[in-house]
């Protein structure tokens, strides 16, 4: 007996089940219909034919010529009056005092970049030109500095120096 309960328990719910599953799929496809059914074809349509007829009428007569409408000009607004700041006009940028003191360089450094005396910016500037003008960067890695013979003396007796050193190097033949 209990047997035959399950067996008939069994059936009822896949009985339901098979209903259910029934009513989704009609819902599917009623939600599909109402979908593929638009009205958005049929107004372009009409906007054609509109456009059309339109465009017929336009040259059976001559068009009128249109006036061009004035621009009212908006009423200028006045800004709220504020504490106005000093301003500061953005001119070039003054280098600091200490670059632009004339600096002497000795005996070693004056056969590089000339005897006179010259703020340390421009001195840099000559000895850079120097070093381009005579290929003195390695080839490879373009941040080392290969001495010659009147660089020999400026770098302390190396033949290689990096750009960062080199700095430090010519301060000391700077007074």
């Amino acid at each position: 007996m209990a047997a035959r309960r399950r067996k008939a328990t069994k059936r009822r719910k896949a009985t339901k089940r098979k209903a259910t599953k029934r009513k989704a799929t009609k819902r599917r496809k009623a939600t599909k219909r109402k979908a593929t059914k638009r009205r958005k074809p049929a107004r372009r349509k009409k906007a054609k034919r509109k456009k059309a007829a339109k465009r017929k009428a336009t040259k059976r007569r001559k068009p009128a010529r249109r006036k061009k409408a004035k621009r009212k000009k908006a009423a200028k607004r006045k800004a709220p009056k504020r504490k106005k700041a000093a301003k500061k006009k953005r001119s070039k940028r003054k280098p600091s005092a200490a670059f632009m003191k004339p600096v002497q360089p000795d005996a070693a450094l004056a056969a590089v970049v000339g005897s006179s005396a010259m703020p340390r910016t421009e001195l840099t500037k000559k000895l850079w030109a120097y070093i381009k003008r005579n290929n003195l960067q390695h080839p490879t890695n373009r941040r080392n500095i290969v001495a010659d013979a009147k660089l020999r003396p400026v770098f302390g007796g190396r033949g290689v120096v990096t750009m960062f050193e080199m700095t430090k190097l010519v301060n000391k033949h700077v007074k």
